[in-house]
C-alpha cells in the first residue's frame, strides 16, 4: 500500500497493532457523514464509494477507492465529524486503524511517523489536484 512506502517492519508492526480487519457486504456503510470517531480505513479488497449527503436525494459520489487506497484520514488529522459517508461498492475488506496507532508510532519511532504523515499528505495533494481538474473542466 502506498501509504506505507518507506516504513520499516518495526513501524508497520507498531502501526498495525491498532488495526482490525472488517468484511463489508455490498452496500454496507463503513463510516457515516457527521459521525465522530478516531479511526481511518485502508481498502484491502473490493471498492469503497465516498459519498457526500448520502441519505439525501442530491447525494454525490466524490470518489471510488480500490485496494491499497485509504479513507477517513481527516478524522485522524483533525477532530471534526466525518465529512462524507463511505459505502462498500460490492463486497469489500477494509482495515480499520485507530488514531492511537499514530500516537504510538510517534512515541516509539518519530522519524517513521513523519514518513507516514508525509505519505498521507502526498495522497491528499493528489486528490485535491484531481478535484481541481474536475472543477476546472466543468467551468
Amino acid at each position: 500500500m502506498p501509504i506505507f512506502a518507506g516504513l520499516d517492519e518495526k513501524a508497520l508492526e507498531i502501526f498495525l497493532e491498532h488495526a482490525s480487519r472488517i468484511v463489508v457486504p455490498d452496500g454496507g456503510v463503513i463510516a457515516r457523514e457527521g459521525e465522530t470517531n478516531r479511526c481511518m480505513y485502508l481498502t484491502e479488497a473490493g471498492s469503497v464509494r465516498i459519498i457526500k449527503n448520502f441519505d439525501a436525494p442530491d447525494s454525490v459520489t466524490l470518489a471510488t477507492l480500490g485496494p491499497g487506497e485509504f479513507f477517513g484520514e481527516m478524522c485522524i488529522l483533525e477532530t471534526l465529524p466525518r465529512s462524507a459517508t463511505a459505502q462498500a461498492a460490492g463486497p469489500a475488506k477494509v482495515v480499520s486503524v485507530d488514531s492511537m496507532a499514530f500516537y504510538h508510532l510517534y512515541q516509539k519511532i518519530p522519524a517513521q511517523h513523519s514518513v507516514l504523515i508525509l505519505n498521507i499528505a502526498r495522497d491528499l495533494s493528489r486528490r485535491l489536484r484531481h478535484l481541481d481538474e474536475v472543477f476546472a473542466a466543468r467551468h
